[in-house]
């Protein structure tokens, strides 16, 4: 039997994993879940198919402000998939430390460099009751087709919209 490539057991890895919302926000008042809880849900998985999956982060300067650039990479012998997020380092909040604020535009952006890279939708689903509630269950407006075969950023600015 052949062996799969990285993107099949990528796909069955996104198919299988499932990450349930197990921190609770008392500031915010919503459920959410972290870095950690992704971790932990995805390890086993990782494990099954023989592959590894390493993070990254990077200190990079846009302009004034720093940001940290954080990548996934998940590996399969010499086979590799990396996804990239950045989070800014907020100027400063109180009671945190330089090191602290680091720390905590890393763990941002490595969470949504993971949440990319296994297709984890941090919205809530259109089909709950909580979506409906917060008044995301209006219909949206539907975009017009184009009938052509340009890509949009060959059209006109009033064009597709």
């Amino acid at each position: 039997m052949a062996e799969k490539n990285i993107l099949t057991l990528l796909n069955e890895i996104q198919e299988e994993l499932r990450v349930p919302k197990g921190q609770w926000n008392d500031f915010g008042g919503f459920h959410y879940r972290s870095a950690e809880d992704i971790l932990e849900a995805v390890k086993p998985l990782l494990y099954k198919r023989d592959m590894t999956l390493v993070m990254t982060d990077d200190a990079v300067m846009m302009g004034e402000r720093h940001y940290i650039k954080a990548t996934v990479t998940i590996y399969h012998g010499d086979q590799r998939i990396s996804v990239s997020a950045y989070a800014r380092e907020a100027e400063s909040r109180p009671k945190m430390d330089v090191a602290q604020l680091t720390g905590s535009a890393s763990s941002y952006a490595r969470k949504y460099a993971l949440n990319g890279l296994l297709l984890i939708d941090d919205i809530k689903d259109a089909d709950t009751n909580e979506y409906n509630k917060q008044g995301n269950g209006k219909p949206k407006a539907k975009a017009k087709p184009v009938d052509d075969d340009r890509l949009p950023w060959d059209m006109d600015e009033d064009e597709g919209e």
